[in-house]
């Protein structure tokens, strides 16, 4: 089964052609991870004759930018060295680059797109996937972008063996719903609350499908997602687990005009929120809902995995700009909520229920 699965991950995930450039690459936070990219890099071999495997040291964070290294495998050393003659480089990977400078910035990429890699699979364990690294990729150079941080073993005999069509069918009837509406209200038997707006922002499919150019998704793949709109937010959510682990005790998030305003709770996870909070305000930005449609995803402790869960919901605190949202900071952190009624409200104050105590209606 693991072996279909790595190939179909070539074949029907990315569809891999002989003459297309291939960038694998993963940083050393786990020796799991890196044993996993070179299993893919010498499968890939049977798809491209054009594989790049490249390893660098941990970034620490989610939401951060890959390193130089990673750019100019990715867009290529010419278009690199002219990014850094400008000033550019260095900037865009710390994430100061001011907005004027986006312009330039997309114009001399744009200029060398040629120069770029077809597709990529991210395997880093802290994810690229809320990067400017990735947004110019997809957007700027048509590359099909396969995000897996956190990945390991146990996703290829679960959530990665998934019947792709049907998944891709069940989002996209989820995400023409959600764009019906103006507002969103979540509760779960937690005691996690919380209203926001979405007017003016699109809900879009994760599907694991990146057969067209300048595609992007999680893989495991199954979520339709959004960036509410900034400024909206209220409520409070009540965490049960952490990206990786079951936390000791529940932490509550207050929300308060769309920022994580105070953490609550008797666990060690909650200095480390407090830290990240107080470290940026951008950091206290509520940046994303999403909505779970993976049937086959089932571990709750492993975000990658969990927020792909059919039936569940995930906020994110952070960095949105790479997916319709204005805030831009390297953190990015999502957390999943199980058994949520999550209600659509219209602009005529119509409300309707999409999911009921984590059952898809």
């Amino acid at each position: 089964m693991i072996d279909t699965v790595i190939k179909n991950l070539f074949k029907v995930n990315l569809d891999i052609k002989k003459e297309e450039r291939l960038l694998i690459f993963t940083d050393d936070e786990r020796k799991e991870t890196c044993e996993i990219g070179k299993l893919f890099s010498k499968t890939g071999e049977s798809f491209t004759e054009d594989v790049t495997y490249i390893e660098f040291r941990s970034t620490r964070c989610h939401g951060v930018e890959p390193p130089q290294e990673i750019w100019e495998k990715a867009f290529g050393i010419g278009t690199c060295n002219k990014l850094a003659r400008k000033g550019f480089l260095e900037l865009l990977i710390n994430k100061k680059i001011i907005e004027e400078n986006i312009k330039k910035v997309e114009e001399i990429i744009r200029s060398h797109k040629e120069e770029s890699v077809n597709a990529i699979i991210a395997l880093s364990h802290y994810s690229t996937s809320h990067t400017r690294f990735r947004k110019m990729l997809t957007t700027i150079c048509g590359a099909r972008y396969a995000s897996m941080p956190l990945f390991d073993r146990h996703m290829l005999t679960g959530a990665m063996d998934v019947d792709w069509k049907k998944m891709a069918e069940r989002s996209a009837g989820i995400a023409v719903r959600v764009n019906e509406c103006e507002e969103i209200e979540i509760s779960s038997p937690n005691g996690t609350a919380i209203w926001f707006s979405k007017k003016g922002r699109e809900a879009k499919e994760d599907t694991g499908i990146l057969t067209e150019p300048g595609s992007f998704s999680n893989l495991p793949a199954g979520e339709v997602y959004l960036a509410p709109l900034e400024g909206t937010a209220e409520g409070r959510l009540v965490l049960e687990w952490a990206p990786t682990r079951k936390l000791d005790a529940p932490v509550t998030i207050y929300i308060k005009n769309g920022e994580a305003v105070k953490v609550e709770g008797n666990e060690p996870f909650v200095e480390y929120l407090e830290g990240k909070l107080a470290e940026d305000r951008k950091n206290r930005n509520i940046a994303e809902l999403g909505i779970g449609t993976n049937d086959k995803a089932a571990r709750p402790d492993n975000i990658l995995e969990s927020e792909k869960i059919l039936g569940t919901i995930h906020i994110a605190l952070g960095d949105n700009s790479s997916f319709g949202g204005k805030v831009s900071t390297p953190f990015h952190q999502d957390f999943v909520f199980f058994r949520p009624t999550v209600t659509l409200i219209c602009g005529n104050g119509e409300r309707e229920d999409i999911l009921k105590d984590g059952r898809l209606l």
